[in-house]
């Protein structure tokens, strides 16, 4: 008998536009010892369908319309709140897409770990501390006993989403929902996140449902996937099934945005930036040493040409092309862009210059203007240096939105009223209102969706060659630049480490981090 059987579970929301239908009679099971993924972009009920199994969806304006989910023979859905709270926890646990909002700032890291305990078992708080520290270090904690007393904060963002799971694990339940539990994470982090809970799942013998909207994800680890696509379920299958064998074109077009071969390098030979010795450094007080983010760097970008910067996060690959647009201080070093010096630039002059480059950053949420509507923000640069005046600003405008893939009559909406693909694409057409000659991409599609990123990576190559860009596009996945890019520099900790095209890091790659980083993509045997 399966460990959770699922029966034709409907879910609707209550809203004053009407009722939306989130989850509409899927079923599937999972097997102890088994690893289910579900897999579907965001909004196609996958979350809320697991969110619903606990209770923990709110009511209103949430609501259960039908089904049954059978754990262990006892259906969830007819569980009263207090039989629920005796299962969250004890033999059903979460691991949550972003552990920062789900750990309490106020309290320690062990204490928040003893908690559950605590609460679901007759142990006395020595014996719950013991345990604690016994699976911090089997989640890879270093020195659990020096950082128990620690608070979330003081943790990275891998570690922080381990301590979730050493909480998930602490009363060893029978199901384990993992809900995007590597979404925000750098593929070497998200590779160590994925293999662990894979081992995991192997050595205590639990169930565990693995939610994802990347295919590639859990190419590695998952043995049935059920993909889904707004509240139904399209397909389900093994993992060779799904892969290799894919039936419904949902399926097939998840599996087409999967970033595929090396983009073939075209013949760049003028140079557009000449960087040398490059350094940006950070101060930490009188008498600390400096944060060398980039440490004497130097690499040159031809003009057309698309330059892929990757690196985990704190190796300084943005702070690079912060540096190089003058919108960090540099502490040494030349930036020439077309034969003019950068770093010597101020006022006027570099305000001119800046109509020549410009940036595309990696949350359009957080830089577009709440405020002001999409014609508002393309507008703006237009009249800045004008390009357009008032008479022919409009037309300008809808020339941009057209460029971008953005439907006109969406020109007075707000950010808020656009998805995330949608409000990149807003950033991707503020950045070419002056017909720039240089673009910095500041991981521009990490936050998306793999089909959105798909469609976004595309846009980004179309327009590269319409308006003849060129690109420094910055990122921690080795195969989103390998698409993309013809020139590839990997960055550690502040220094290139190694610089080739995606063929030649890819098949011949000479430096250990940069085999790290190749073994951290996942999916990598789809690539290969």
């Amino acid at each position: 008998m399966a460990l959770l059987e699922v029966n034709n579970l409907e879910v609707s929301f209550v809203t004053r536009m009407g009722t939306n239908k989130a989850v509409d009679g899927i079923s599937f099971s999972v097997e102890t010892g088994k690893i289910t993924a579900i897999i579907g972009e965001s909004g196609s009920g996958k979350s809320v369908a697991c969110y619903s199994l606990l209770g923990l969806i709110p009511q209103p304006p949430g609501r259960v319309d039908g089904g049954t989910a059978l754990f262990e023979g006892k259906d969830l859905l007819q569980a009263s709140e207090s039989e629920l709270r005796k299962i969250r926890g004890r033999d059903v646990a979460m691991i949550f897409q972003d552990p920062m909002t789900c750990l309490n700032p106020f309290m320690t890291i062990g204490k928040q770990l003893m908690e559950p305990l605590l609460f679901h078992r007759d142990v006395t708080k020595a014996e719950a501390k013991a345990r604690a520290l016994q699976l911090l270090e089997e989640v890879g904690i270093r020195d659990p006993a020096n950082t128990f007393d620690n608070y979330p904060h003081e943790f990275s963002g891998g570690m922080r989403q381990r301590v979730m799971i050493a909480m998930a694990l602490i009363n060893e339940p029978k199901l384990l929902i993992a809900d995007e539990p590597t979404t925000a994470l750098d593929v070497t982090i998200q590779a160590q996140i994925l293999q662990l809970i894979a081992d995991l799942q192997k050595n205590r013998d639990i169930g565990v449902i693995f939610i994802s909207h990347d295919l590639a994800v859990v190419a590695d680890i998952a043995d049935q996937i059920v993909v889904m696509q707004q509240g139904k379920i399209v397909e389900a299958g093994d993992s060779d099934h799904i892969f290799h064998h894919a039936e419904h074109p949902y399926t097939q077009k998840l599996l087409a945005a999967i970033p595929g071969d090396s983009k073939q390098p075209e013949a760049h030979p003028e140079t557009l930036i000449e960087v040398r010795n490059l350094c940006t450094w950070f101060g930490q007080g009188k008498d600390a040493e400096p944060v060398k983010a980039v440490d004497d760097v130097s690499f040159d970008i031809r003009r057309g040409e698309i330059l892929g910067l990757v690196g985990e996060s704190g190796s300084g690959k943005s702070t690079i092309g912060r540096s190089i647009l003058r919108l960090v201080p540099v502490t040494s070093g030349h930036v020439n862009f077309d034969g003019t010096d950068l770093t010597q630039l101020e006022g006027g002059a570099l305000k001119q210059m800046r109509r020549r480059m410009q940036m595309i950053f990696q949350d359009p949420f957080a830089s577009l203007n709440p405020r002001m509507t999409v014609f508002d923000t393309l507008a703006e640069p237009l009249l800045l240096h004008g390009i357009e005046n008032r008479k022919t600003v409009a037309s300008g405008v809808l020339k941009l939105m057209d460029d971008v893939g953005l439907a006109r009559n969406f020109v007075r909406k707000y950010p808020h009223e656009f998805s995330g693909g949608q409000r990149q694409r807003i950033a991707i057409g503020r950045a070419l209102a002056t017909r720039p000659e240089f673009v910095v991409a500041d991981e521009p599609v990490s936050a998306l969706d793999v089909t959105i990123q798909a469609q976004i990576l595309d846009l980004m190559l179309d327009l590269g060659k319409e308006y003849g860009l060129t690109m420094l596009f910055v990122s921690h996945d080795l195969a989103v630049v390998r698409h993309l890019a013809d020139r590839i520099l990997v960055l550690y900790k502040g220094k290139v480490v190694e610089q080739g095209t995606g063929g030649e890091l890819f098949e011949h790659p000479k430096e250990e981090y940069t085999r790290a980083l190749l073994q951290s993509i996942p999916g990598r045997s789809l690539l290969d």
